[in-house]
């Protein structure tokens, strides 16, 4: 699992029966600290997230996991709204 900010949507309105009523979101990949990694992604929005928040997501056979028991055929998932992130600091010793 990754983490990513919500930069757009996509919009379509050909598309498989799985994903009626299933938001589709423009995610930028990002580091702990908030710099971009990689080029951006669709995931399908399982928790309701907006432009411009930082989310968790997974990709692979795990990203149709969050609307189970439904089946829904996706690659990428968010599944989490970041509130904070901190990073553990060694201590000198």
């Amino acid at each position: 699992m990754r983490l990513g900010r919500v930069i757009g949507r996509v919009w379509a309105t050909v598309r498989s029966e799985q994903l009626d009523g299933r938001k589709l979101l423009l995610i930028q990949p990002i580091d702990a600290a908030g710099g971009d990694l990689g080029e951006a992604l669709v995931a399908v929005d399982a928790i309701g997230a907006g432009s411009g928040e930082t989310v968790y997501w997974c990709r692979g056979k795990e990203a149709s996991f969050a609307f189970a028991p439904d089946e829904v055929g996706t690659d990428a998932s968010v599944v989490a709204i970041v509130d904070s992130v901190t990073r553990a600091t060694a201590e000198a010793g």
